[in-house]
């Protein structure tokens, strides 16, 4: 056993746990005030529902031996069954493979909560849980399998994920638009702009999604080595890269540096990198954010243009930042992986997981449709889903009058009036 390397992985889990009410609130100060506490919701329900399915039955269709083909491991560690702490696995050294599983765990666990942004509004709290249940089972677990476990085909063919391009943020945001085309629109799409109700809670998000991201990545080494440190400098550099290039975009097409842009920046260089943070030099990493945050800023602006209402924009951020990044292994990895050769299979790596996802996941959305209903009824959906399904509200505004009608209930509702005007960075195409 390596002590400095289990410590290691068991602090960036903990960074990785981080990254999940991170996004819960850089999510949830994006949508208005009316459904800020079930954003909030259906982020942080995804650490109950993958924490259990991951003990029961997830570890083990991810990382255990492989049924045959590369496409799914065996239930031979149901319940974490065969697995003590005797057992050890990856690192420079070695770590407790209970080190290995949580690890895995957290990156289980916020996947699925990304998806959750582009369906902000207008579904069921319900429905919701039952999504996420059957997607990490069918679509996560599988292609977990595929990028990380050596038996895995991709892994086998030869695509290089380090941190999760693929398996994460490419899988998430297909997911996502798959989800979204089920769904449908929210309610004033393209007609009530809706803006973000609180952008400092969007910043507090992403700055925690910066700082567990040194875990997401870093983390991934398995060691704390040389590996890690590079992969952790290179993580910082390319988030400040995306950063400035989304906000040199947005200030040359808008006229504006918005902090939502900022923001947003920031989350498409932490995607871009999560693939190629071990395979690029400094440099490296410096491209691929500057060109992440372009082309991501440029991306978000999709959605008007094609009609589909991705809520906060996983797929512009998520899935083209994803896409971004794994491919751009194949251009710059160093010490002679890269090459043409190289980008085909990176290339055979990003289609194959969109197509999987897309087609699963609109499946199993449509599945939940039909039976008990994705979407929110009308009056639920334009009154707020958070009274709807919650019973509560993000703020209680009857302590300023001790009322509950009047001076609360009107700036409530001034509140959710203020949060119909599209910020700069979100009218690209609109």
């Amino acid at each position: 056993m390596n002590g400095a390397d289990t410590a290691f992985v068991l602090i960036s889990s903990a960074l990785v746990m981080l990254m999940t009410p991170g996004l819960a609130l850089f999510y949830g100060g994006m949508v208005r005030v009316k459904s800020a506490l079930n954003m909030l919701m259906m982020c942080v329900v995804s650490l109950g529902i993958v924490s259990v399915l991951w003990v029961l039955y997830g570890y083990s269709l991810a990382f255990g031996d492989d049924l045959g083909g590369g496409l799914l491991g065996n239930l031979d560690h149901i319940g974490l069954k065969g697995i003590g702490v005797d057992t050890v696995t990856g690192g420079q050294g070695a770590i407790p493979v209970f080190a290995f599983v949580l690890f895995q765990l957290m990156f289980a666990v916020i996947t699925p909560a990304l998806m959750s942004g582009a369906l902000a509004d207008r579904v069921k709290f319900s429905a919701w849980a039952l999504f996420v249940t059957l997607w990490v089972s069918a679509v996560y677990f599988p292609v977990a399998h595929w990028v990380w476990q050596p038996d895995g085909w991709l892994r086998q063919l030869g695509v290089i994920d380090f941190a999760g391009g693929t398996a994460v943020h490419i899988n998430a945001g297909i997911g996502a638009l798959a989800a979204v085309l089920v769904v449908g629109r929210r309610i004033g799409f393209r007609t009530e702009p809706m803006r973000p109700h609180s952008l400092p809670l969007v910043m507090l998000g992403a700055g925690l999604l910066w700082f567990g991201w040194f875990g997401f990545n870093a983390g991934s080494a398995l060691a704390a080595n040389g590996t890690a440190a590079a992969v952790a400098l290179n993580t910082q550099v390319a988030t400040g890269a995306a950063m400035l290039g989304w906000l040199a975009y947005e200030r040359i097409r808008r006229g504006a540096f918005t902090t939502l842009g900022a923001a947003s920046g920031a989350v498409a260089g932490l995607v871009a990198i999560t693939p190629s943070g071990a395979h690029v030099g400094v440099l490296g990493a410096l491209l691929i954010g500057v060109v992440a945050g372009v082309l991501c800023s440029w991306a978000v602006g999709l959605k008007y243009k094609l009609g589909y209402d991705d809520s906060l924009d996983v797929v512009g951020v998520h899935l083209v930042g994803g896409v971004v990044g794994t491919l751009l292994v194949g251009v710059l990895a160093f010490h002679g992986v890269g090459g043409a050769q190289q980008l085909g299979k990176q290339a055979i790596g990003v289609f194959s997981v969109m197509a999987f996802s897309f087609v699963v996941s609109w499946t199993l959305a449509k599945t939940v449709d039909v039976t008990i209903g994705f979407r929110a009824v009308e009056g639920d959906e334009t009154s707020g889903v958070d009274q709807a399904f919650h019973a509560e509200t993000a703020y209680d505004f009857r302590v300023l009058d001790g009322s509950p009608v009047g001076l609360g209930t009107a700036l409530a509702a001034r509140m959710d009036a203020l949060s119909v005007t599209e910020p700069l960075s979100r009218k690209v195409g609109a």
